[in-house]
């Protein structure tokens, strides 16, 4: 099925539309930008997936969402530096026949990840 993200802004119980991520492959010692986006209405990617079932290989990535970026631009005063500026989730792939979606649940100051279905 490829894998996807979802992003849920838990200060204001949202979806986190206008967040931007960036979704990079690490296998070597310099990642790799595949893809950058910004999250819908829905806090996902418009067209569902960060990658196809064809795209998802075996290997290690990483997840980069713009956290402070999106909370300012909600209006959201955070001081400078903010508490988080940019999440990296990194993550492995170790059968890409499966479906990889990779939550965020994210406020200025904690968030929370898991492999969801």
């Amino acid at each position: 099925m490829g894998l996807s993200t979802h992003v849920l802004d838990t200060m204001h119980g949202t979806p986190a539309a206008g967040m931007q991520v960036a979704l990079y492959s690490t296998l070597t010692q310099s990642p790799t930008l595949l893809k950058q986006l910004v999250l819908n209405q829905d806090g996902r990617p418009g067209d569902g997936l960060l990658l196809d079932a064809d795209s998802l290989q075996i290997g290690t990535y990483r997840l980069v969402f713009d956290v402070a970026a999106y909370f300012r631009s909600r209006a959201v005063a955070l001081p400078e530096p903010s508490f988080l500026d940019q999440v990296n989730l990194d993550f492995g792939v170790a059968d890409p026949s499966r479906h990889y979606h990779v939550p965020l649940l994210v406020s200025p100051w904690s968030y929370s990840t898991y492999r969801g279905s």
